[in-house]
């Protein structure tokens, strides 16, 4: 029945309440689902993921005589569907997807320290280096200071642009000024998106030049340094506030085998050092010419940190703050300093987006040097939104440590409870298919709290650990 009070009805013309939200109305059509509690169990295994993945299939595990060990199928799960998780790093994108992959990145990185996940412990006596690289000056930017003035330079004038050479404010590591240029006329917003797109190829010639450098330094020919010691590494990328790449690495000097043998009698940190250091300032990345740019040769920036990597009383720069450290930034992207998450398709894009003007004027050079014929190989528009930046956040060579992908192995199989089976070899038979992805309005709040629950469990366990 539709009755009024003070001239508003209590029940509208489609028969449910006016003051109901579109969430409200979708959990009250969630929570009457009938698999609605084995959907919520579905989300807290996936840890609360924000944009999950919906999969319908089914697995079988029999021995070779054909005997039924194991087997698994959608059909009885709520909507014939299972969720698993996005696997995003990124935490703006998914929060408890971007934690888990960053605890696999500790581990990771960890265990090329110490030992553990099949790297041998003898891994921490061989020499091990902290090495921090980062991008040549493109032109002048505000500085975050601690009190003092920005920038002060001994010619006090303006630039060609009319533009103060100097700045004498003191910034907030959080103002927004820190990382914008002092003149967007001056600054080299063409080399800047250029290094981006050669910066893989420096790191590539960055690690050949390690290897011709050491082995120089010991008498050897860089084609027999490997019968005697091999050179592992594990490297992040991290944006800094002015939009430019810079790498963090663990370099690790080891045995013929790898890891699995001991480093040469000669091996030291301070000959890593040494080589890591002359390769670093000697090494360049050419670009093939192109008319309208000319001749253009790429170098790191003249900031290179190397600190070598002591146990748990040599100092701050740990095994453990080393893999935390690392560990932290794969959860980062350019959107932490300001810009996007998500590739952009046309120069509006680019006009319309929510981002400071440096970076849009970075974003606007990528999509133009994008359209140039001797560019293409570089593909400078598919990654106009990392302004021209095409690596992985992390890198590794084969033998530094263990992979993601045995990490996910062994923490799924820790989840599910399995055991080994033995009694002879099996065969699995798993048909898969995607059905969906994402949450409805009441979904999301769902998995949210899930993520938050989680999140609030693993801080009570931390503080009880203190």
């Amino acid at each position: 029945m539709n009755s009024t009070k003070k001239g508003r009805p209590v029940v509208n013309t489609a028969g449910r309440p006016p003051f109901l939200s579109e969430t409200e109305r979708d959990l009250i059509r969630l929570a009457n689902e009938p698999g609605f509690t084995r959907w919520i169990e579905q989300i807290k295994t996936a840890g609360g993921c924000a944009h999950p993945i919906y999969l319908s299939g089914r697995t079988t595990t029999a021995d070779t005589s054909g005997n039924l060990l194991r087997h698994y199928d959608t059909a009885s799960e709520p909507g014939g569907r299972l969720a698993v998780r996005c696997r995003n790093r990124r935490e703006s994108r998914c929060q408890p997807c971007s934690y888990t992959h960053s605890g696999d990145t500790f581990h990771l990185v960890r265990s090329g320290l110490l030992g553990g996940k099949d790297v041998p412990a003898s891994v921490a006596s061989a020499p091990r280096l902290f090495l921090t690289l980062t991008a040549p000056s493109f032109g002048a930017v505000h500085r975050a200071t601690d009190g003092g003035p920005c920038r002060l330079t001994r010619d006090p004038g303006n630039c060609e642009h009319g533009r103060p050479r100097a700045c004498g404010h003191s910034h907030a590591p959080d103002d927004p000024d820190v990382g914008q240029p002092l003149c967007g006329r001056c600054y080299d917003y063409t080399s800047h998106v250029l290094w981006h797109a050669c910066a893989g190829e420096l790191w590539s010639r960055t690690t050949r030049a390690i290897r011709r450098h050491l082995a120089t330094a010991v008498g050897l020919t860089q084609s027999s340094l490997p019968d005697v010691a091999r050179l592992s590494f594990a490297k992040v990328a991290e944006y800094q506030r002015r939009g430019a790449v810079h790498f963090h690495a663990v370099i690790r000097l080891d045995g013929p085998q790898g890891p699995a043998s001991p480093p040469p009698d000669w091996a030291s940190a301070e000959l890593l050092t040494k080589a890591v250091r002359s390769a670093v300032r000697a090494v360049q990345a050419p670009l093939r010419h192109v008319p309208a740019l000319g001749d253009r040769e790429f170098v790191w920036g003249s900031q290179i940190d190397v600190h070598t990597i002591r146990g748990p009383l040599g100092g701050p720069v740990t095994e453990q703050a080393v893999a935390a450290y690392i560990a932290k930034y794969t959860a980062k992207s350019v959107g932490d300093t300001g810009g996007l998450d998500q590739p952009v398709t046309s120069a509006e894009e680019i006009s319309l987006a929510p981002v400071s003007a440096h970076l849009r004027a970075l974003m606007g050079t990528c999509w133009r040097l994008g359209a140039l014929p001797e560019l293409q190989h570089l593909r400078l528009r598919p990654w106009t939104h990392t302004l021209g930046y095409r690596g992985h956040v992390l890198t590794k060579s084969r033998r530094y440590s263990t992979t993601y992908r045995a990490l996910r192995d062994a923490r799924t199989a820790h989840q599910q409870g399995d055991s080994p089976v033995t009694g002879g070899e099996t065969e699995t038979v798993s048909e898969w298919r995607y059905v969906g992805s994402g949450h409805t309005p009441a979904e999301s709040e769902i998995a949210a709290g899930v993520a938050q629950d989680l999140f609030d469990l693993r801080e009570i366990k931390r503080i009880l650990r203190l």
